[in-house]
């Protein structure tokens, strides 16, 4: 097989803020598998948490040093192919993966879903995304994504401000005052608060209708979340203390459910595993994202069946995403019928 990889620039129409930073524009990688005339896709994107930061030139770097081992395999040979990526970046085998996976449905003549045997009709809605902000620009984001999708019905809010926690509670205030009574309210504080913060915020939240709470310490605190867990009235996920199926065991009797992404997972394979695994522990599962372009996040909404909570909303915060995939339909991201993915481009920006 030939593998294929193309970098790509992403800018966000509204630039993200979390309790780590800011970020307006990613380098993402194209990535395609070629074998009896089939073209898989896939997407490979950088991240960075704490010592696992995943850079694009590294990535490129790495695909460089790993195509001519990949290419005398054919994609069928999955086995022999995972043992190969085994040592590679998660995001460098996630992009593989799914291209691997979008030959096979394109293969067969079936979307993934339908080769999975999932029903569209179990996907969710898909949270929109409001950064960390001042109460004012925090309202006006939420305002965009109401004028941007025609029904919002999950919405995200970024916490965990340096400034503490009672810039939090404006900013959430000032949120909450234009949600629809009907619209499922989370937060994410991006590992922003220490114990005593969490177990405040826990009984804030809850008492103004959030849903759950994700990542409310940073991952060197992960010994505590077995105490926030017993004295929060609110459900706690993990996305950053959560990788793959190995990290699953440890938080199993600590947390309520953890968020899975593909670049941090591996590729749909792993969080095929992940999801298994979770709900054999009786653990909640959502799917989140990092800069992701339409790839990914069609890619996962294959498997949004599965999904308890979906904050698949990225690719919507891109002016100049190239691919298209899953619509918008109800506040629900659904995939289409063709075969594989079911994703097409227009012309490629220059990288």
């Amino acid at each position: 097989m030939q593998v294929i990889v193309s970098p790509f620039e992403v800018n966000k129409r509204v630039p993200l803020t979390i309790s780590r930073g800011t970020t307006a524009r990613s380098k993402n990688i194209w990535v395609r598998i070629v074998a009896e005339g089939i073209e898989g896709w896939g997407e490979t994107s950088p991240f960075s948490i704490g010592q696992h930061a995943q850079a694009a030139d590294a990535l490129l770097q790495e695909f460089s040093a790993l195509i001519p081992q990949l290419e005398p395999f054919h994609p069928l040979e999955r086995q022999q192919l995972e043992a190969t990526l085994s040592s590679a970046s998660s995001a460098v085998r996630a992009g593989i993966d799914v291209a691997l996976h979008d030959w096979l449905g394109k293969r067969s003549g079936l979307p993934l879903w339908q080769l999975w045997g999932l029903d569209r009709k179990k996907i969710g809605p898909t949270a929109v995304t409001v950064g960390l902000n001042s109460p004012e620009k925090a309202l006006e984001r939420l305002r965009q994504w109401q004028q941007q999708v025609p029904t919002v019905r999950s919405i995200k809010v970024k916490l965990g401000s340096p400034a503490g926690v009672e810039a939090d509670q404006a900013m959430m205030t000032a949120v909450l005052s234009e949600v629809s009574a009907d619209a499922k309210i989370s937060v994410d504080a991006n590992g922003g608060w220490d114990l005593a913060g969490a177990i405040a915020m826990a009984d804030w939240l809850a008492e103004r209708g959030v849903t759950y709470i994700e990542q409310p310490l940073p991952v060197t605190l992960d010994d505590q979340l077995g105490t926030l867990t017993a004295r929060s009235p609110l459900p706690i996920f993990v996305d950053e203390s959560c990788f793959n199926t190995q990290d699953i065991p440890r938080l199993a009797e600590q947390v309520q459910g953890i968020n899975i992404k593909l670049m941090k997972a591996g590729g749909l394979s792993e969080a095929l595993r992940m999801i298994h695994t979770a709900q054999a522990c009786h653990l909640q599962v959502m799917f989140g994202c990092y800069s992701d372009s339409a790839v990914s996040n069609t890619a996962l909404a294959h498997l949004a069946p599965l999904a308890d909570h979906l904050d698949l909303d990225s690719h919507l915060n891109l002016i100049n995403d190239p691919f298209k995939g899953a619509t918008i339909q109800s506040g629900c991201l659904y995939p289409n019928e063709l075969p594989g993915l079911g994703l097409t481009r227009d012309e490629l920006p220059e990288s």
